[in-house]
This record gives C-alpha cells, sequence and structure tokens, in this order.
C-alpha cells in the first residue's frame, strides 16, 4: 500500500468508479443539499431533512451498496466497503455518514438478515433498505456499556409475548427511527430478572414506549435518543431469533463490526492531515509559508507516519477477512492503534492551526472532538487492550 491523501484503486475499477462518483456527490450534490438547508453542525433536525439523503442515496445505488444483490446491493467485499467508508470519514459533509446507510439505514441492519422471519424481513427491514423506514439499536444502558450484562431492560411474559420495561441510552438514529432493535434480559413469569438475554424489533410509537432527546455527546451532533419502556407490549412475532440468542445478535459479528469501524476514524484523521498540510502551506508567519517552521515540518511527518500505519494495518486485516480469516486479534490490535493514532493526528492539526483550530464550529474543532468519541465508541481502547492481552497470553 502506497502512502497518498487521494486514495486511488487502479487494481479495482469497480471500486475506482464507485469511489470517484462518491466522492462527487458527497463534494456535490450532497454539499449544495447542505448548503441550502444552513445547519449548523448542533441544530436540530428532523426525519424530513435526512429523508430525501436516504432515497437520493439509494437512486445512486450507495444505500446498502455493500449488500449482497437479492436485497439491492452489489455484494461488496470487506476492503471495498471500508474504502467507501474512509471517503465518508474523510467528508466535511454533515449527512455523509447518512449515504451508505449508517444513520439508521442498511449498514445497522446487515447483519441479523439471517435471524428475521419472513414477517420481520416484509414490515421491518426490507423497508429500511427501500429507504422507507429507519431502525435504531438499543443495547447501552446507563450503567451497562462495555458491560454488556448489566442490562436492567426486562422482557417479562405476558400471554404469547412479554412486556418491556426499562431504559436505554445512546440508540443512535433514534431521532429519526420507527422502530429499535434491542437487547433485554428475560424475566420469570413473577418479574424475575434471569441472566437470559433476547432481542426484539420494538415500535418506537407502541404504548409504554416513549423516545426522548439523548445527551448530546461532544461532536454536537444530535442523534442520539434514549428509549424508556413502560410496560411496552412486544408480540412472539417481534422476537428476533430465538430467546437466549440476544447478546449474539447484539454482540454479532465483532470482529467484523470493530474493523469496519476503523475506515471511517482513518478518514477523518486523512482530512485532518490534509487540512494540515494545506493550512501550513498558505499561512504566512513572519513573512514566510508556516510550513517553514521545522517543528511544524515534524508534526506532519509525525501524522503522515501514524495515518499511513493506521491505513495500512487496517486494510490488511480487513485483506485477511476477506480471504476468509477471522482476524479477532488483528481487529483489536486496528481499533486500539486506529482510535489511538486518529486522535493524536487530531491533535496535532488542532496545535498547527492554532487559532483556527479552536474555534467553535470549524472544522477542525469538528475533527478532533469526533476522533476523541472514537477512543470510547464501539469498545473503548482498555477494552481492545483487554483483548490484545488476553490473546496474547492464552495462545
Amino acid at each position: 500500500m502506497t502512502f497518498t491523501l487521494t486514495p486511488t484503486y487502479g487494481d479495482n475499477p469497480r471500486l475506482q468508479e464507485l469511489v470517484g462518483a462518491l466522492r462527487d456527490y458527497l463534494d456535490g450534490e450532497l454539499a449544495e443539499y447542505e448548503a441550502g438547508l444552513g445547519l449548523a453542525r448542533d441544530a436540530r433536525y428532523g426525519r424530513e431533512v435526512l429523508q430525501p439523503v436516504w432515497q437520493r442515496s439509494r437512486e445512486l445505488g450507495f444505500y446498502g451498496i455493500h449488500l449482497p444483490p437479492e436485497h439491492g446491493g452489489q455484494g461488496l467485499t470487506f476492503t471495498e466497503l471500508a474504502a467507501l467508508k474512509e471517503e465518508v470519514g474523510a467528508s466535511p459533509r454533515m449527512f455523509a455518514t447518512s449515504v451508505l446507510g449508517d444513520m439508521g439505514g442498511p449498514l445497522r441492519i446487515g447483519s441479523i438478515f439471517q435471524y428475521a422471519t419472513a414477517h420481520q424481513l416484509e414490515k421491518y427491514l426490507l423497508p429500511v433498505l427501500r429507504a422507507e423506514r429507519a431502525c435504531c439499536f438499543s443495547l447501552t444502558e446507563n450503567d451497562a456499556g462495555s458491560d454488556v450484562r448489566g442490562i436492567l431492560t426486562t422482557a417479562t411474559p405476558d400471554g404469547d409475548g412479554w412486556r418491556l420495561t426499562g431504559h436505554k441510552v445512546f440508540s443512535s438514529a433514534g431521532p429519526f427511527a420507527d422502530f429499535s432493535i434491542l437487547v433485554a434480559r428475560m424475566a420469570d413469569a413473577d418479574g424475575t430478572p434471569t441472566e437470559t438475554f433476547s432481542t426484539f424489533l420494538v415500535d418506537l410509537d407502541a404504548p409504554g414506549c416513549t423516545v426522548t432527546d439523548g445527551d448530546t455527546p461532544m461532536s454536537g451532533d444530535r442523534i442520539e435518543a434514549d428509549i424508556i419502556l413502560d410496560d411496552c407490549y412486544v408480540g412472539p412475532e417481534q422476537l428476533l431469533g430465538e430467546i437466549g440468542q440476544g447478546l449474539r445478535i447484539g454482540l454479532g459479528r465483532v470482529t467484523v463490526n470493530r474493523l469496519l469501524h476503523c475506515p471511517t476514524a482513518i478518514g477523518g484523521a486523512r482530512r485532518a492531515l490534509h487540512l494540515s498540510v494545506q493550512y501550513a502551506k498558505t499561512r504566512q508567519v513572519n513573512g514566510a509559508p508556516l510550513g517553514m517552521l521545522q517543528s511544524i515540518q515534524h508534526r506532519l511527518a509525525d501524522m503522515a507516519a501514524d495515518y499511513y500505519a493506521a491505513r495500512s494495518m487496517t486494510y490488511d486485516a480487513l485483506a485477511a477477512l476477506d480471504a476468509g480469516h477471522r482476524p479477532r486479534t488483528e481487529a483489536f490490535l486496528c481499533k486500539l492503534f486506529v482510535a489511538e493514532k486518529a486522535f493524536t493526528i487530531a491533535d496535532h492539526a488542532v496545535q498547527i492551526h492554532g487559532k483556527a483550530g479552536v474555534v467553535r464550529g470549524g472544522e477542525i474543532e469538528g475533527l478532533f472532538q469526533r476522533l476523541r468519541m472514537f477512543r470510547i465508541l464501539t469498545g473503548s481502547s482498555e477494552i481492545q487492550r483487554n483483548g490484545i492481552a488476553r490473546d496474547l497470553l492464552l495462545s
């Protein structure tokens, strides 16, 4: 893999064409749409703002592009999907994550098709692929993050179905979703919690289900919701998979998902490095470009080395995944290294930009916040270190 801030894929004509088309859409039509809205990143907006992006992305073939042809996708390899996710991460567009279906769309449901019944496909999943409905994933609770077995939301038997009671937090895309893929702890008939977990498809407009504004993350994005359940009934047709498969479904494809989160952060790091190089070339200090200072040159060199290393190791692990291997340890290593180095790159970018880097609402400030969050989201760096050490010591 050669070093570049504008990746090309000459050995894969299909991917080269897709990346070019995605860049054109992000920098052209989507940029114009966002400019017309005039929204700041921390603005509150509704479903009606995102729906046109979902629909247009589907028309262009990006929405659910990773899925097999029978579901309207192109059956991309993991490496190909990662390249597209990197472009999304490198884009300054506010709604970039909606284009491939990360915001309540096909990227959220791809791993659960194998568990869905014909009824669930027709009512819940296929409408998501058509950009008609949206979903959120509800696993996290105030006292159950990395410790998923700390879930307190319970499902108590009621006839053929169950009554759900609990409080989910950080349900991304919750403010725009129609239903939640929700993991709960099973309870006995008398309400006593058990150590068994199941997953349910919960209609967010059902009696006993309330969607409220969630905590606003440091990025300022208003995309989180709390899902509050108060004796909310779900029928047997809403059980996803079998009783007891909740954690398997909720944490399914962990290695794949851990790896596929990395390209988005790599894209953000790439953008921060690109902006820093341009700033160093154009910013004048004492009559000379900022980039003439050796201290700035060294920062840029360190940023480039970290970006290249993070990108190389991630795509190497993805190639192994595409070859049929299960790069479990490599996934831990990638998530740890990418998270830490992407944030370091963002931190250097702030320092290089000086005052311009700490302005509220500026792009560098936004990248800094997003990449800082990545050290915690989708598994903190400490969790990755635990996994790496465990694999080393048990090998």
